[in-house]
């Protein structure tokens, strides 16, 4: 389907650019959305009447977002999240957990469709996540998925918090082991082995 774009789309093309889209991209998104118009004599002069007016609007809204961005650009949001010991989430982060996140730090300019998340969070670490305030103006958070408040704190000052559990890990089983023990058997004396253990009074 021809269209004539209200608004610049990223990888598209700007206000006023008429081009060709798959039917399904325009009904669904484009149209309803009112950020392109379907391209014929009739629209087209809509259009360039409405050119100066739209062109105004749009820069009336940079301005906006541009003001908004410095509350936005890098804030950092901490998700607390249970995970397996590999560090995989048990469920995934979604764009409602972040607008949710930045609502509670008052962060109140940013709308569900503004968050660009490419693909669902689904371990833990730090990500960077955009925020299209406007087609134009993009900025970026930093999500910090943990499994407690000291974990993000660690995270946040760039420790890999996984790659410790792991060395943790590693070198409390060499501690314990004994090379000496049979499959199975606790490690202990055989005279404590023999006691029956004292019942207190």
């Amino acid at each position: 389907m021809e269209i004539i774009l209200l608004e610049r789309i990223e990888k598209l093309g700007a206000i006023g650019d008429v081009v060709t889209v798959k039917d399904g991209y325009a009904r669904n998104f484009l149209l309803p959305n009112k950020k392109a118009l379907r391209s014929n004599n009739a629209n087209k002069k809509v259009f360039e009447a409405n050119r100066a007016r739209i062109e105004a609007d749009n820069a009336a809204r940079r301005t906006d977002a541009e003001a908004a961005a410095g509350d936005v650009n890098g804030k950092q949001i901490v998700l607390i999240r249970q995970s397996s010991n590999a560090g995989a989430l048990y469920g995934s982060v979604a764009v409602r957990d972040i607008l949710e996140a930045l609502h509670a730090q008052d962060v109140t300019n940013v709308t569900k469709a503004m968050i660009v998340l490419e693909r669902p969070i689904k371990t833990l670490g730090v990500f960077d996540v955009k925020v299209a305030l406007h087609p134009e103006v993009v900025t970026t958070i930093q999500v910090n998925v943990a499994r407690s408040p000291e974990e993000a704190e660690l995270q946040s000052q760039g420790v890999d918090v996984m790659a410790d559990l792991f060395e943790k890990d590693e070198s409390g089983f060499t501690e314990d082991y004994d090379p000496n023990a049979e499959p199975g058997e606790i490690a202990s004396s055989s005279a404590d082995a023999d006691e029956e253990p004292a019942e207190e009074a």
